[in-house]
Formats: structure tokens, C-alpha cells, sequence
């Protein structure tokens, strides 16, 4: 197998999860990459402003050339038998239909790029339409097309859905370790919080806000340490100003955000309203949980399917509600009880745990999971 396109492992850890957990099944996965250099916030910041699209043809066009001279250089014995094209490969997977013709195409389509951009504010119009060609386009090109939640397998078109594979998002070996590390570390003090992301409407940070506020004004101490920026940013920054238990990081590098958030006692997941919110289970649930803490996210139907009573469910969008549920967090008991059914549930969610299907739908007489 090769993995291929211009996906970037250490910004979008996904595709590492697919390669370790095919890897540890035995599979001879190979790459041949060409990172992109732009991440989510910034691809969809140029679908609102088509007048930078030039910007990613460039990009794009540069990548596609070295992927292209790299693929031809490859020996005959190399070539390989299944091509996998990582997250936001949806201009990857055409390149990839046309530089392996005989192998099978993966797809890892855990964003449908017209839901995206509306669910960031892009209004419905030509822009969507043509954002859902593109999805229609992508999908056309694969063999297999793997979502991360039934809910997305369920946008994939009727006569393509019985070639859609459910795979988890799962955590890296790195989330797992961080976990570990931490385990001996001192603990004690007030209930440590940690929020990361890029503050999409999806993630529903201004709930996280008002959440910390009511807990203040309860006289509940709670620390919060909050991780990122994006388009809610500021609004999330007014609300906790004036907090002085909220510490704020506009970027953590990669590699040592997994110590950062198993240094906390909880790790808040999403608490947005849109549908996009209600259809996935993001990364930050399953590497919280990977990481050794307790998990508080919205309540929605992939979320609690995947989790069960592994996570503190509280309704999308209900400030106070979170705030009731990390006050309870906060006496010892509950916190213990809430750490280890977490990390009882990220066991089903290591590399090898979640590629099961997908090995299953390569391979009919693959070992079935356990």
C-alpha cells in the first residue's frame, strides 16, 4: 500500500493513525507525500475568498509535479497494489485515479467539503455547489471511501454507499505514551481543563466560555488552559477575560501536545450546534481519552455510540449544562470514576483497533476484529 498526496501527518495526525494501525496489521504501507502547507482554517478561508484560489493552484500545482516524478521513479516491484490518499485529499484522489489506474484508491474522506464550509459560515450558493461537485468528484475517483461516522458514510451517494468503510478517527501511539508519562505525575489543586482546536462553530468554544464564567461566578475553582485560534477566538477571548484561571496558547507544536493535555484531569471535546457538530466524533475526544483524562463533549449520536458511559455527555450549545458537569467533575470520586471509564473506552481506539474494517474491506479473509 501506498499513502499518498499532500496530507501533512503532523497537522492532520489522521492519515499516521491509518498507516501505524495497517502497519501493525501487517501491511507494507509505503509514502509518498508532498505536504500542502496549508491547514483547514486556511483552505477554507480561501473558499470565501475565491480571489486567492490562485494561491492554492499554485501550491497545489507544485505538489502534484513532484508527486507525479516521484510515483514514475518508482520501481516495478514497488508499485503498488492499493493507493491510500490521506484527509483533505479531495484534489489528491484525482491525481492519484490517473498516476495508478490499476490500483485500488482509498479514499479517507473524513470532510465533505460543501458541509465544511457551510458549517464555517459560507453561505448556501455556486460556491457550495461547487464544493459538493468537488466531494461528488473525489468520491467518483476511489474505490473504497472510508468517513469517520455512520452519519458521514450516510452523505456518501446512494449507488456509491456499499463501497463506504466506517473507521474511527482513533489517536497516535503518542497520545497513548503521554498517558503513561503522566501517570506519575503529581496531581492535587483545583480541576484542570484543556481545550484544543481551531474554534469553529463545529467546536462551540463560546460555550466553553460561558461555562468557565458561570463556574466563577459559582465560586468553583477551575483552571483552564485553552489551545488555539480560529474564528470564534475573540469572541471566546472576551468572554473569559478578566478570568484569572485561564491560561491561553495561540499555538502548541505537534509533538508536545499530547504531554500538554495529560497534564489535565479533563479534556473538553465540541458543544457546537450545527449539523456538521452533530455527525462527527473529533480528534480531541479520542486523544483526550488516549491522553488519561476525562472526557466532557455534546450529546449526540456518534459521540455517545462511540464512547457509551466512556464519556460526560452534556446537550450541544447549554453553557450552564457544562458547567453543572464540570462542578461535578471536580469532587475527587466523580473525576476518578470519569478518568478511568475514559481510558476503558480509548483502548477500542488504538491504530490497529480502528483500521479493522478497512482491513476487513481490502482483505474479506482478514481476521475479523475482537
Amino acid at each position: 500500500m501506498l499513502a499518498f498526496g499532500t496530507y501533512d501527518a503532523r497537522t492532520h495526525p489522521r492519515i499516521q493513525v491509518l498507516i501505524d494501525g495497517l502497519r501493525e496489521r501487517g501491511a507494507d504501507v509505503r509514502e509518498l507525500a508532498e505536504p500542502l502547507g496549508l491547514d483547514t482554517s486556511q483552505r477554507v478561508r480561501i473558499l470565501r475568498r475565491p480571489w486567492l484560489l490562485p494561491v492554492l493552484a499554485a501550491k497545489l500545482g507544485r505538489r502534484w509535479l513532484s508527486l507525479a516524478r516521484r510515483a514514475r521513479g518508482l520501481p516495478r516491484a514497488e508499485w503498488p497494489t492499493h493507493v491510500l490518499v490521506g484527509y483533505l485529499g479531495h484534489f489528491d484522489v484525482l491525481l492519484a485515479r490517473l498516476l495508478f489506474p490499476s490500483s485500488t484508491i482509498v479514499l479517507d474522506h473524513l470532510i465533505f467539503a460543501a458541509g465544511t464550509a457551510r458549517d464555517r459560515g459560507v453561505r448556501t450558493g455556486l460556491r457550495t455547489a461547487l464544493l459538493d461537485r468537488l466531494d461528488r468528484l473525489a468520491i467518483g475517483a476511489a474505490d473504497v471511501v472510508v468517513t469517520d461516522t455512520a452519519e458521514h458514510a450516510a452523505l456518501v451517494p446512494a449507488k456509491r454507499r456499499n463501497d463506504a468503510v466506517v473507521v474511527p478517527v482513533g489517536a497516535t501511539r503518542a497520545w497513548f505514551d503521554a498517558a503513561t508519562a503522566a501517570t506519575a505525575a503529581p496531581g492535587g489543586g483545583p480541576l484542570s481543563v484543556v481545550f484544543f482546536g481551531l474554534f469553529t462553530p463545529l467546536q462551540g468554544a463560546p460555550v466553553i466560555a460561558e461555562a468557565l464564567r458561570l463556574l466563577a461566578e459559582r465560586g468553583v475553582h477551575v483552571r483552564a488552559t485553552l489551545v488555539g485560534s480560529g474564528q470564534d477566538a475573540a469572541a471566546v477571548r472576551a468572554a473569559v477575560r478578566g478570568l484569572p484561571t485561564v491560561t491561553w496558547h495561540d499555538w502548541v507544536d505537534a509533538a508536545e501536545l499530547p504531554a500538554l493535555v495529560a497534564g489535565h484531569d479533563v479534556c473538553l471535546g465540541i458543544f457546537g450546534t450545527t449539523d456538521k457538530a452533530r455527525a462527527v466524533v473529533p480528534n480531541k475526544v479520542y486523544q483526550g481519552a488516549a491522553a488519561g483524562c476525562a472526557v466532557v463533549t455534546s450529546d449526540t449520536a456518534p459521540q455517545r455510540r462511540a464512547f457509551g458511559d466512556g464519556a460526560t455527555f452534556v446537550p450541544p450549545g447549554d453553557g450552564p449544562a457544562l458547567a453543572d458537569a464540570l462542578q461535578k467533575l471536580a469532587d475527587g470520586t466523580e473525576l476518578a470514576r470519569a478518568r478511568a471509564a475514559s481510558r476503558t473506552a480509548a483502548t477500542r481506539f488504538t491504530a490497529s483497533a480502528i483500521v479493522a474494517p478497512l482491513v476487513q474491506a481490502l482483505d474479506p479473509a482478514a481476521t475479523p476484529a475482537r
